[in-house]
Parts: C-alpha cells; sequence; structure tokens
C-alpha cells in the first residue's frame, strides 16, 4: 500500500468523542505513514472527557473542532471507519473502503460521577487504540507463501463420534482415517480463522474461542437446527438473530466434546433495517 491510499476516515454522529479520540490515537500511531480525518453526521462539540484521556498518553485534542461529515470531500478519503455502536451510522459517499467498529458511545445523557465518566471513556479509547494498532500493522504485510490451503486440528475423546458429527456438519465423508485421526478436506469451504487475545478475561460461552460454518440465509440456519436436532446432535443456543456487534442468523451446537459450533448466516440489507431498538437478540423458532 502506497502512502497516497492510507487517507482515513473516523465518523461517528456528533464527531465529539469516538472518532476524534480515533483521529488523535491514530495520528499518533499512523505518524507520517496515513492521513488522518474525523467528522460526524450531527457535530457538536468535542468532549472534555475524550480530551482528558487523550491528554493521559500524550494526545492533545484541545484544538479540535468537531465538523460534518458533508464538508470531507470524498476524494481525500480511502478507508472509511464507522464507529457507532447502537445509533445509525453517518452515510459517506464514495468508493472508499468501509470498516466498522462499533465502539459503545462512553458519553452518557444521564449525570454520573466523574471516575464513572473517565472510566467509560478510557475503556472506549483503549478499543480504539487496539484496533489502530492493528491497522497499523497491516499497513505493511510483506508477501508470504502462495497458500492452497488452511489446517485446524481439534483434540476428541470419541473418534468415532466426532467423525459423524463433522462429516454431517461439513457435509463431506473424510478422505483418510487411521486408528488416531480423522482428516477431511472440503475444497469449497472459504476459510474464517480468528485471532483472539489472551487478556485474562472470563470467556461466556459465545465467545470467539469456536469453530463457525456459515450458510446461505435465516432459513438455512433454521433448517440446520431442524437437521442438528433430528440427527441427536447437541444444540447449545438455539436459532436467532443478534443485533450487537456483527448482526448474523445463529445456532449453537456442541459437538461431541462440547466444543462450541456456530452455524451462522450473515443478514441481508433488508434484514438489517428491521433491527430493534433494543438490540436483544430475536428468536427464530
Amino acid at each position: 500500500m502506497q502512502t497516497d491510499d492510507r487517507s482515513f476516515l473516523f465518523l461517528c454522529v456528533a464527531n465529539s468523542a469516538r472518532s476524534q479520540m480515533a483521529e488523535g490515537l491514530a495520528r499518533m500511531i499512523f505518524g507520517d505513514r496515513a492521513r488522518v480525518q474525523s467528522a460526524g453526521s450531527e457535530p457538536s462539540t468535542v468532549n472534555p472527557y475524550a480530551i482528558e484521556v487523550l491528554r493521559e498518553l500524550g494526545v492533545d485534542l484541545s484544538s479540535h473542532r468537531s465538523k460534518s461529515v458533508e464538508t470531507i470531500d470524498p476524494a481525500t478519503v480511502t478507508t472509511v471507519v464507522t464507529l457507532c455502536a447502537e445509533e445509525v451510522c453517518p452515510a459517506f459517499l464514495g468508493g472508499a473502503r468501509r470498516l466498522h467498529w462499533p465502539i459503545q458511545d462512553p458519553a452518557s445523557k444521564e449525570p454520573l460521577p466523574r471516575d464513572e465518566m473517565l472510566q467509560r471513556f478510557r475503556t472506549a479509547r483503549d478499543q480504539i487504540r487496539a484496533r489502530l494498532e492493528v491497522l497499523r500493522a497491516l499497513m505493511d504485510v510483506p508477501e508470504g507463501p502462495s497458500g492452497h490451503e488452511f489446517h485446524a486440528s481439534v483434540r476428541v475423546t470419541d473418534l468415532a463420534a466426532s467423525a459423524r458429527f463433522y462429516a454431517w456438519l461439513l457435509g463431506a465423508q473424510p478422505k483418510e482415517w487411521t486408528h488416531r485421526y480423522v482428516t477431511f478436506v472440503r475444497e469449497p469451504l472459504r476459510t474464517n480463522f480468528v485471532l483472539l487475545v489472551a487478556d485474562g478475561k472470563e470467556l461466556h460461552r459465545d465467545t470467539l474461542y469456536h469453530l463457525g460454518i456459515a450458510v446461505a440465509d435465516k432459513a438455512a440456519v433454521v433448517r440446520a437446527y431442524e437437521q442438528a436436532r433430528a440427527a441427536g446432535f447437541a444444540v447449545a443456543k438455539a436459532p436467532r438473530t443478534t443485533w450487537r456487534g456483527t448482526p448474523l442468523h445463529e445456532l449453537w451446537l456442541e459437538d461431541p466434546d462440547k466444543n462450541l459450533v456456530e452455524v451462522y448466516a450473515r443478514l441481508t440489507d433488508e434484514e438489517l433495517s428491521e433491527r430493534p431498538a433494543s438490540l436483544e437478540p430475536t428468536a427464530l423458532v
């Protein structure tokens, strides 16, 4: 990627907290390797707490001003990053690459103690900073091997039971097996490989420590649920639509060793437009 291609625009609604912190942090992290801007659909003023928690890292936002997204020339932007979580994200015209980082708004409409507000802003700041550090690391990825296969393996206690489950899940018979392992090869499946930071935090049942397989749509998720029940496989969580983070239609199964397996489908634009205000999961069966 050439320097001229590194022009980032960070967007939230008011351009007062998240996008302002992202702009300031990006300038610190990227240095002269990128051009950085921020804006909002309903610009207001830079939040004093954003200024304070960025000052803790040596970043000065005191001269920043909130700007309207309408003042940004699309020709000057190659990547747009939206940081809205529960709000409607600002629209931006142009052919820029789009990234969505749903960060909860640290500002509060209700009065809160100063210490609590600072903690909310520090949490948002640190989440944005970590994402920016990944973005910076990806700017200069050298040429790598021309891979044509990705391999992953899990340990199991009952080889035969697990062979049956994954033959069903993958829709393929094993390529080979011995008394110690079973190998599946399913070339049409694309890889979705997740790296999760080991931060010592408690993990819940539906964290990133799981296996997953994508299907076509909501009906296919429900159909997989019916098929799993008919086959006698364990269902950890019935089909539902989740709205926080990446909206998905999802079903959670357990393999014979109780490893979680997510069967999911991404939402269409029409389905996304029906997002409930509460963002609570919607049952599909």
